[in-house]
């Protein structure tokens, strides 16, 4: 049972990513591209958890976690150049 529930949820969250691919690709500014890309950050992240519980390694879960720090970083870099022009002080 719990096996035909994470098929079911890895379906639902790669129809999220796709479109969230989609508001990447098509958003009409550009803080709505940076949001997109970071959902597109949550949204692997919850793939990647839910593959390691399919498989009940815990090594995705710290794959998850690296991803998690990735996605902040880069979101705030990216958000921090787009209101100053300067990434580094």
């Amino acid at each position: 049972m719990l096996e035909q529930v994470i098929f079911l949820v890895f379906g639902m969250i790669s129809l999220a990513l796709l479109l969230n691919l989609w508001r990447l690709l098509v958003g009409p500014s550009i803080p709505d591209r940076i949001l997109a890309l970071d959902t597109m950050f949550i949204n692997s992240i919850a793939l990647i958890i839910l593959y390691g519980l399919l498989m009940g390694s815990p090594l995705y879960f710290e794959a998850a976690l690296l991803i998690a720090m990735l996605g902040f970083v880069s979101t705030v870099a990216v958000c921090k150049f787009l209101l100053r022009g300067d990434i580094i002080e």
